[in-house]
């Protein structure tokens, strides 16, 4: 069952299933010319918010030898995607001026889209010079993501595109991640499968 919190802003009840401290393992299975990597790894995943429309998301991943070698971190901000206004904060630290938008559920419902859904904005950073912007939807506990930009420092490695699909399935967070990395075209990377932990 769901609980949605009652310092929720509005924009953020298409999401609220996805609030709290997730857990458990994945695969990895990616191929580039002859090296091929399959591994399992144990994951955490965090989803939550400070009052303001958009959720804050972490994410450490491991892999599951003795060790527990880390293997992957990101972090990044999920929100319903809208052109913002006046009344929402920003750039920056600037405050908003004047009314806050979309405080009510009845207000939100003027974002759904004509699938039904709400179009979703995502920006996800990796600490190895890789910064993605996901665009995408949520309809009910379904998330299906496609990067709009990928940006990389000139160091980073080659990465230009990534889907990330998210469902609640039997009160489990099911993800599936595919990328176009290393000259490949898109393709399976990995997957997993969470238990809500807290």
């Amino acid at each position: 069952m769901i609980e949605i919190p009652t310092d929720l802003p509005a924009e953020l009840v298409p999401l609220s299933w996805l609030i709290g401290v997730w857990e458990g393992s994945g695969v990895l299975d990616y191929a580039v010319g002859d090296d091929h990597t399959n591994l399992e790894f144990g994951q955490r995943i965090s989803f939550s918010h400070d009052g303001l429309p958009y959720l804050s998301y972490s994410s450490f991943s491991w892999k599951l030898d003795d060790e527990h070698t880390p293997l992957s971190v990101e972090t990044g901000y999920w929100r319903l995607s809208r052109k913002l206004i006046e009344g929402d904060a920003g750039p920056a630290m600037l405050p908003g001026v004047g009314t806050q938008p979309f405080t009510t559920a009845q207000s939100v419902e003027a974002l759904r889209n004509s699938h039904g859904g709400f179009d979703l904005d995502v920006s996800i950073i990796h600490p190895d010079g890789v910064s993605e912007i996901y665009v995408g939807q949520v309809a009910g506990p379904r998330i299906d993501l496609a990067t709009d930009a990928v940006v990389r420092t000139a160091g980073a490695k080659e990465y230009t595109a990534a889907t990330r699909l998210y469902g609640l399935v039997e009160n489990h967070l099911l993800w599936a991640w595919d990328i176009a990395a290393l000259g490949q075209e898109l393709r399976t990377h990995s997957s997993g499968r969470l238990a809500k932990v807290d």
